[in-house]
């Protein structure tokens, strides 16, 4: 069993109340919109780190992630991009992929916005685990973890932070 911690949108943020909650996965997925490479820097110090670029990265975030991160985490098949919509708007970017070979995850950040849902279509479930960086317009900050065990997703949880 693997359990994953799943942010994006730090925007530069990092804090101990975040690191937190890195200390308890077992891997840590950031979603784009790093901010500063410091934030990256202090999750991969302590866990293993998957992430991609988000549109705010500068050359140095884009030379280290790339923009999509499609991979196995046990049996199920996991796709990170930061924009990449949701079921059933998926942007011209991911639909055709998406179509025709659909990950079992699919997960998006940029919108700031949380959202988990099924795409019933494609047998996937689509993750934006919102934003957890104090730049936005969001109120909330929220992450999202989950544990992988084989081919099941489970103990999916919100982890939301204090009004900003």
């Amino acid at each position: 069993m693997t359990k994953i911690l799943l942010l994006s949108d730090t925007h530069s943020y990092i804090d101990d109340d975040i690191l937190k909650y890195v200390k308890q996965a077992d891997e840590v997925w950031h979603a784009g919109d790093i901010g500063n490479l410091e934030v990256t820097d202090a999750i991969k110090a302590i866990k293993p780190l998957r992430a991609v670029y988000g549109n705010i990265d500068d050359a140095k975030a884009r030379v280290e992630f790339p923009e999509n991160n499609r991979f196995m985490c046990e049996d199920v098949d996991v796709w990170i991009t930061h924009i990449g919509g949701y079921p059933p708007k998926y942007n011209m970017r991911t639909r055709d992929v998406i179509k025709a070979n659909p990950p079992r995850i699919f997960i998006c950040g940029h919108s700031h916005i949380l959202k988990v849902m099924p795409d019933k279509r494609y047998n996937l479930i689509h993750m934006n685990p919102g934003a957890v960086g104090k730049h936005g317009f969001h109120k909330i900050r929220t992450m999202l973890r989950f544990t992988i065990d084989g081919k099941k997703i489970d103990n999916l949880e919100v982890i939301e932070f204090p009004k900003r």
